[in-house]
């Protein structure tokens, strides 16, 4: 197999191509053109415009609002892909949301997770790499090769630059805590976890926080942060139990129904961190927001599994 065959060749879908662009430029290849249109039937059509016969095709879209849309686009380009006889095609997800879809905890429902994996098997995904799955268990729904990455990293080095001899790190809730105890060590810190109740109508009761917080400053870790309702509800008890300093801190920072608003209002936290796996539009930015970018990680990752290294060893 000559070089040319073995060339990597990048598609982004319209999700978010800001973050394609400066994967590319982090790998040094081009990002490929893809044109997309609507027909007057509202379907939708893709067409991959370079080469992809016998490359190593890896197509960036996390599935963000419209979430149906970015969908079906990654599966037309997957379909693309397959017919244009790649040699490999990894569908990139930095946002996997239907990953929340997880379990059977109610009659008569469908576990997206696993059916949307299987469309994008069905279409042509070959592997996957996706970043911080909203429960291990959406791993084991796809039925071909995943490269699970996690941000725990670049949200590391950026607290490492606070003083952080009383830190303490709190997951919202127990299912969290595994990821809140992995960041904790990271940073040499103590954790805490929330007891968090969900009831039928969505809402959501935190009981009591488990771990020291009394004079201390506190990172509140959550994987993704869409509407906030469980942030604010674990800030209405860290206040209870005063805290000297808050900070948020999450990988998907979806922010729905006005969440960063809500959340920087609160006088006690200090700032907002998430990454750009979703695109944060610049009129929802607040002073209180950081946006990390993991636009690295994510083309190392991508350079690896080119280069048939190991990706686990990135972490």
């Amino acid at each position: 197999m000559n070089e040319e065959s073995r060339e990597i060749a990048v598609f982004s879908g319209s999700a978010h191509p800001e973050l394609a662009e400066e994967i590319c430029e982090q790998l040094g290849v081009p990002l490929r053109p893809v044109e997309i249109e609507r027909f007057a039937n509202d379907c939708l059509g893709v067409q991959l415009q370079a080469n992809c016969r016998e490359r190593d095709v890896f197509i960036i879209q996390p599935l963000v609002r419209p979430v149906q849309e970015h969908l079906v686009e990654l599966l037309l380009m997957l379909d693309a892909a397959r017919g244009a006889s790649a040699s490999r095609i990894t569908a990139v997800m930095p946002h996997y949301s239907y990953a929340r879809s997880d379990k059977k905890d109610a009659p008569r429902i469908s576990i997206g997770g696993r059916l949307v994996a299987d469309l994008l098997v069905a279409a042509g995904a070959n592997r996957v790499l996706a970043m911080t799955l909203h429960s291990p268990q959406v791993h084991g729904f796809f039925s071909v090769p995943v490269d699970h990455l996690h941000a725990l990293q670049e949200l590391a080095k950026h607290f490492r630059q606070y003083d952080l001899s009383r830190t303490t790190v709190v997951s919202p809730d127990l299912g969290n805590a595994k990821e809140a105890s992995h960041f904790a060590r990271l940073l040499g810190v103590q954790v805490a976890a929330g007891a968090k109740e969900r009831f039928p109508d969505d809402r959501v009761q935190i009981t009591s926080v488990i771990g020291e917080i009394t004079g201390r400053d506190v990172i509140v870790l959550d994987d993704e942060i869409a509407k906030g309702s469980t942030v604010l509800e674990l800030l209405d008890r860290l206040a209870e139990l005063r805290p000297r300093s808050i900070r948020v801190a999450c990988t998907h920072g979806l922010f729905a129904a006005k969440a960063i608003e809500r959340i920087g209002d609160r006088p006690e936290v200090l700032e907002i961190v998430c990454t750009n796996t979703v695109p944060v539009p610049e009129e929802e930015r607040t002073e209180k927001l950081k946006i990390l970018s993991i636009a690295p990680a994510m083309a190392e990752a991508i350079r690896r599994i080119h280069n048939g290294e190991s990706v686990s060893a990135l972490f």
